[in-house]
């Protein structure tokens, strides 16, 4: 079956340009010019992929990022913003929103197209695999077991999901609340500090016996599996 990229962009030589480049990659090409329809029709029926601008009528592509990350159906959809809005101030909104890339226009179609099979490659398989790998950490998402090596490691219910939502997004950094957020669930209160316990437990779980600890501290921002790890 082809995976399914909507196109959320209200600027119709673009519009037309994007469908064109990926239905003739293999895409199944779904498109939409405005934000609020965008929010309903993904709600009906969730792409594989979003690629979404910025400055659209009725809602804003940062609202709409952020209501789809708000809704657990969404959470994980994997969205690519597209903007004229380079700054760098901007594009960390739109990634601290839960964009997973961030293209600025102008942008040759080559680029577009090498960005969205990246995150088809690193996202959409994770979604749908039973098992997950990073490094030698195996995650059986079937059978909520996971191992390291030879070894199997015994997680508690709270570190296995934090651990297979790090798993689903190598390298990216999660802030403590985005980790609340999709680990605990954004309408139960935790304290931000109670990330940092399980992450403790789930780091003394993962690296026995002095094995390379695959999750990097970044600090004032979070938490993310390292991608130096594999090296």
């Amino acid at each position: 079956m082809k995976p399914t990229v909507m196109i959320v962009e209200d600027e119709e030589a673009l519009l037309t340009l994007l469908q064109y480049n990926l239905d003739k990659e293999g895409y199944k090409v779904v498109t939409v010019a405005d934000g609020e329809e965008a929010v309903l029709m993904i709600k009906e029926t969730p792409p594989d992929l979003v690629l979404l601008d910025w400055m659209l009528p009725s809602m804003s592509g940062i609202e709409v990022c952020r209501q789809l990350r708000a809704r657990n159906e969404t959470r994980n959809l994997p969205i690519i913003m597209i903007t004229a809005r380079g700054e760098e101030g901007d594009r960390i909104r739109g990634l601290d929103t839960g964009a997973d890339d961030y293209l600025t226009k102008p942008f040759s179609m080559t680029e577009l197209l090498a960005r969205v099979r990246a995150v088809m490659r690193r996202i959409r398989p994770a979604l749908s695999e039973d098992l997950v790998t990073f490094g030698d950490i195996v995650v059986d998402r079937a059978a909520h077991r996971v191992r390291r090596g030879e070894r199997e490691v015994r997680l508690g219910p709270t570190e296995y999901r934090l651990l297979d939502h790090l798993i689903q997004h190598p390298g990216r950094v999660f802030s403590r609340e985005q980790l609340l957020d999709a680990v605990w669930g954004s309408d139960v209160y935790v304290e931000a500090r109670t990330v940092d316990v399980h992450v403790g437990r789930l780091r003394r779980a993962l690296n026995d016996k002095g094995e390379k600890d695959p999750i990097r501290t970044v600090r004032s921002a979070g938490y993310s599996l390292d991608d130096q790890f594999l090296s």
